[in-house]
């Protein structure tokens, strides 16, 4: 049976069909749900029984064992994108709306709570982590404050407050997910680029931005940094050398590491995919297996 989207969100190209799947660390994968339209940013909940996506600009959760996608109620936020986490209760759903704002929902659903701020100057919100005590989340923001795009990394507390810068560099950074222990904020930047675009993956520690690591050196292109939940592993997304951005229809590698440095990645999967559907998220109960969404043609 197809699911019908309540909205439609992006479409896909001709003879597209996106997946949701779950992955263990020999590379098998398990489908368990198919669209026609674009479905993002798959989060375990933390009871390991539900996966939370959006998919035209609302949230849904299904049951990792497949069936039909659930909608959760987000009130009158309707521009929901792939940027969002779980707390680690499992009560709270941090989104990012296009609007540029960070809001918090129940998971049971309700009017949402904006976590962010305004600014004088533009400063648009892409959430990318929760600490583990669930007090902060990390993010990045498109800032423009003397008229040159600028990508940083930020914190804030959960329940509202004052950013707190982390980075304050031109060369573009992204995916700011903390560890376990909640020492260390892992990310992708330019930091090292001798061209525009060639990202590597990063960590610097979480409480000043400072101790900044580089962790991987290949000529690939890598983005988006996640870690099991005994931190023994980091898993990232990995696109073709000259790749700009993490842009759509592009061969990508799922890599598996230790969190350490100067290690050999094993490679962990491959698929053409739509790496704007790509994103793990935190908090992924089950230390073997990974979630994600991806496109594919057939």
């Amino acid at each position: 049976m197809r699911f019908k989207f309540p909205r439609r969100g992006r479409n896909l190209g001709h003879g597209q069909t996106a997946e949701l799947s779950i992955i263990d660390l020999e590379g098998n994968q398990q489908v368990i749900f198919t669209a026609d339209e674009v479905i993002e940013a798959p989060n375990w909940t933390p009871d390991g029984h539900w996966l939370v996506f959006n998919a035209g600009g609302k949230l849904f959760r299904i049951a990792v064992n497949g069936g039909l996608p659930e909608i959760i109620d987000t009130g009158d936020l309707a521009d929901l994108n792939n940027d969002h986490v779980l707390s680690p209760d499992g009560s709270t759903a941090y989104v990012s709306s296009d609007d540029g704002h960070l809001y918090a929902v129940s998971l049971q659903g309700g009017a949402p709570r904006r976590v962010s701020n305004q600014h004088a100057t533009p400063h648009h919100y892409y959430l990318h982590g929760i600490s583990p005590d669930g007090l902060t989340l990390s993010y990045v923001a498109v800032e423009n404050p003397t008229g040159e795009r600028m990508v940083n990394v930020f914190t804030i507390p959960a329940t509202g407050g004052a950013d707190k810068r982390l980075t304050h560099v031109k060369m573009p950074n992204d995916g700011p997910e903390y560890s376990p222990d909640g020492v260390w904020l892992y990310f992708n930047s330019e930091l090292a680029a001798s061209k525009p675009g060639h990202a590597q993956i990063f960590r610097m520690k979480a409480l000043d931005g400072s101790g900044t690591e580089q962790l991987t050196f290949d000529e690939r292109v890598n983005w988006f940094p996640h870690l099991s939940p005994d931190g023994q592993r980091l898993v990232y997304l990995s696109y073709p050398e000259g790749t700009v951005g993490h842009p759509a229809d592009k061969d990508v590698e799922l890599r598996l590491m230790p969190p350490v440095l100067n290690v050999i990645e094993i490679w962990l999967w491959r698929k053409f995919a739509e790496a704007w559907a790509m994103p793990l998220r935190s908090s992924v109960p089950p230390a073997d297996r990974a979630s994600h969404a991806h496109t594919f043609v057939v």
